[in-house]
């Protein structure tokens, strides 16, 4: 296959799962590693990957992928994830939902959940929930973001000062190696602080990529959190971290 026919699908590749490998793509092709190498090597140059040791991930910035690629990217691990997550959820209980791909995947495991009360500042998630006969959707308002049902800004905020839930669950963009959760959009960082400030545990849900991406603005520490919830053992350092700081991690 030529080049100019690799790289477009190299490129979707790492939309769809993350990251690329060398080895992986060498196989997939039916070319050397060196070959590979340079067409990493080429979509690195044009800033559309990035590359790291054995392969490439997305390319870190201080805007976010696009909705329909985040919601395409490691499905089946936030699926995994969601389902953990949703089973620790009992029925009768109060929670937050925030915005997130994952996030709404743990709605999907609610729909036949009994007597739940469901705060949400994601419009997708509420409409998720409509499905559930049995559960009590209240939407927080506030300023509308048209690229993926999310609700933001002061009027989210305020909304959320008035519930002490149970539970909070929340997503982030990135995740560093010192634990940080990390977001692109400043409102939205405030809109989890504030999630995380009116519920009795909270709970975060990260698939693996998250590990491999930046973002600029922190959300708080994985040390504030009750449980993470993600699809493999996050790296040694911060599993331990994590120990340190009574921040259980189920991972699938």
């Amino acid at each position: 296959m030529a080049q100019g026919f690799r790289l477009p699908e190299i490129l979707e590749i790492a939309r769809t799962e993350g990251r690329v490998t060398v080895d992986g793509l060498a196989a997939r092709f039916g070319v050397t590693a060196q070959t590979i190498r340079r067409d990493l090597a080429e979509l690195d140059e044009a800033g559309q990957l990035e590359r790291v040791h054995g392969g490439a991930i997305l390319r870190s910035g201080t805007v976010n992928i696009g909705y329909q690629e985040r919601a395409a990217l490691n499905a089946e691990e936030k699926r995994a994830i969601a389902r953990a997550c949703a089973a620790e959820i009992p029925e009768g209980a109060s929670i937050f939902l925030a915005i997130g791909t994952t996030t709404e995947a743990v709605a999907r495991e609610l729909r036949r959940h009994a007597g739940l009360m469901v705060v949400t500042n994601n419009m997708n998630v509420a409409n998720i929930l409509a499905e559930n006969p049995h559960c009590q959707v209240i939407v927080t308002g506030g300023t509308l973001r048209r690229s993926d049902g999310g609700l933001t800004g002061p009027l989210t905020e305020a909304a959320i000062r008035q519930f002490k839930v149970d539970i909070a669950v929340i997503g982030c963009s990135a995740l560093d190696a010192e634990g940080d959760m990390l977001d692109y959009d400043i409102q939205e960082v405030g809109v989890s602080q504030s999630l995380i400030a009116q519920a009795r545990r909270a709970w975060l849900v990260t698939d693996n990529s998250k590990l491999a991406r930046t973002a600029p603005a922190r959300i708080g520490s994985l040390s504030i959190l009750d449980t993470v919830f993600t699809d493999r053992p996050l790296p040694a350092p911060l599993m331990a971290r994590c120990a340190q700081w009574q921040t259980r991690v189920v991972a699938g």
